[in-house]
């Protein structure tokens, strides 16, 4: 069960002989919908979303494969200036993610004009990147018209890209267009994955995305960025049915007691809506059980970032 989201690798399979492969990495500052984007195209939900930034803690891979072309985009955190450990790890995560590539997009959101923290990303890039970048100007469903030719001309300065292009992740528009740009900078190679593999994620990862993705949904302000979530427990009682039990972790006593709300409602609220999700993912019946605990400033110590999932 735990494998489930990864394909045995299958038979050497005939290749088109121009077929093209590589990395792409979506760069970008938080909440400019890198992780929309992903989802977008893999026409799944691999990596969670919220409105809240910083929903993305780790690089997500996430595998398109067409019969011309097999694109493997790595998501990352948003990039920014870290005030804690698990900062330290959000961005180290998203360097670690430029070497790697082929291509790197730049991400942005175009409706608002450049801020220094675009700036910073784009002051990176220059530094480190050695493959092709795409500017990819984001929300243009938001951008208003009077607005077009200084955000974009803005944005265009922070950097030498070898192609742009606006689009809106959330309403698809342009998605095809900028994925033909995609394919064409790409270089001629085999798969890296086995068709009908999306991403190398194991399902007790996934589990614990999909509960800190209610947690952020359901509860404001600080607290939904100080939880962490830890399954303890992954397995199939009997046919149809997958057992649970996860851990939520958070900083301090008053936020225990916010998650789980007057007579236990919010947890109860924030495990409904996560055990739908893992129902849909897993295409089965689903048991979760949830406990929450208090790991003081676990953000800030290198053990309790290993403990929950997060090693610098």
């Amino acid at each position: 069960m735990e494998n489930a989201m990864m394909d045995d690798l299958p038979v050497c399979e005939e290749l088109p002989p121009e077929h093209r492969s590589g990395f792409v990495a979506i760069i970008g500052r938080p909440s400019v919908g890198k992780s929309t984007l992903l989802n977008a195209y893999l026409g799944q939900k691999v990596a969670i979303v919220s409105t809240k930034p910083q929903t993305t803690r780790n690089r997500i891979l996430g595998i398109l494969t067409r019969p011309e072309a097999q694109i493997v985009f790595l998501d990352t955190p948003g990039y920014h200036e870290p005030v804690h450990k698990l900062g330290q790890y959000m961005v180290k995560a998203a360097q670690q993610a430029i070497p790697d590539a082929d291509l790197v997009l730049l991400m942005v959101d175009a409706s608002v004009p450049p801020t220094p923290e675009d700036r910073l990303v784009a002051d990176v890039l220059s530094g480190t990147c050695r493959c092709p970048r795409i500017l990819v100007l984001n929300k243009m469903d938001l951008l208003p018209a009077g607005k077009v030719k200084s955000h974009t001309e803005g944005y265009l300065a922070l950097g030498e890209f070898e192609d742009w292009m606006m689009v809106s992740a959330t309403k698809g528009e342009n998605l095809d267009k900028l994925l033909d740009m995609l394919l064409t900078k790409l270089p001629q190679g085999p798969r890296y994955f086995p068709q009908g593999q999306v991403t190398d994620l194991t399902e007790r990862f996934v589990v614990a995305e999909l509960v800190r993705e209610q947690v952020l949904r359901f509860l404001q302000q600080e607290v939904p960025h100080a939880v962490a979530v830890v399954v303890e427990e992954f397995s199939e009682r009997r046919e149809g049915l997958v057992h649970i039990a996860a851990t939520i972790f958070v900083e301090k006593e008053s936020q225990k007691g916010i998650v789980i709300g007057a007579q236990g409602k919010m947890l109860k609220q924030i495990g409904t809506a996560a055990r739908q999700e893992i129902e849909r993912v897993l295409n089965s019946k689903v048991h979760l059980e949830l406990w929450v605990k208090v790991r003081p400033k676990w953000r800030r110590d290198e053990v309790s970032l290993r403990h929950v999932g997060y090693p610098l």
